[in-house]
């Protein structure tokens, strides 16, 4: 298999895995309706990276053309360790679907040293998906940081508090995805997130009742898989 070491060679075979009837598809399934996409699955855009390999500088000039799925590729094929807090600035500015959002937030921004502080920063945005963004950082937080406090995860619960009366559908599931999350990191962060959603299940807002009941349900199921994050705490030798 060769590989694509080209912006050129890359776009051509995006076109070559171009199919409209895909585009449509994931808009009326999946609710995923942006512009300058070509209709790929993930599963193939998955493929074509690993004829890419990780490249940092060919990341960026496809990110720079706009094109959706050139962009879909970008948390494959650049670095982790290379992020930087303005590119994690300009990539979320960009943000229009979910599908976008949750590839660059859960496991890729998840995994740098800026995503705890950028939380912070992106709960509080206006726009849909770069609010969206600050609470699947959240979830990125817990899969890329694995020896991180409890602490730092206890100052989330008031922003997803604050979050949960947000109506707007793709904010609402980030902030519902969020407190799940973090309520199976660990016995002690179950507790506190079940405590968290009852307290939210009060407020006077049925998009945070919504939250609150989906959350308690999955976290007092008794086939809840509860980890043992960090493993230094809740698995010592």
């Amino acid at each position: 298999m060769n590989k694509l070491r080209t912006k050129t060679e890359v776009l051509s075979a995006l076109q070559q895995l171009a199919d409209p009837a895909k585009t449509l598809f994931k808009e009326n399934k999946y609710g995923i309706k942006t512009s300058d996409s070509l209709g790929i699955y993930q599963k193939d855009l998955k493929a074509l990276a690993k004829q890419i390999g990780k490249n940092d500088q060919l990341a960026l000039d496809l990110f720079h053309t706009g094109l959706y799925e050139a962009r879909l590729l970008v948390p494959l094929l650049f670095k982790p360790r290379s992020i930087t807090s303005d590119l994690i600035d300009q990539w979320i500015a960009c943000f229009d679907t979910w599908e976008i959002c949750d590839s660059f937030c859960m496991s890729f921004i998840g995994q740098s040293q800026y995503c705890y502080d950028k939380i912070f920063e992106y709960v509080t945005k206006e726009s849909e998906f770069q609010k969206r963004a600050g609470f699947v950082m959240m979830v990125g937080h817990h899969f890329g940081h694995k020896n991180a406090r409890n602490e730092d995860f206890q100052k989330f619960f008031p922003l997803i508090k604050i979050g949960s009366e947000d109506e707007r559908n793709f904010v609402k599931k980030a902030v519902n995805w969020a407190l799940r999350t973090i309520g199976k990191r660990n016995r002690d962060l179950n507790q506190l997130a079940l405590k968290t959603a009852h307290e939210i299940l009060q407020m006077d807002s049925k998009t945070a009742q919504w939250i609150a009941k989906d959350a308690i349900k999955e976290l007092e199921s008794p086939k809840v898989n509860i980890q043992d994050y960090p493993r230094s705490i809740y698995r010592p030798k």
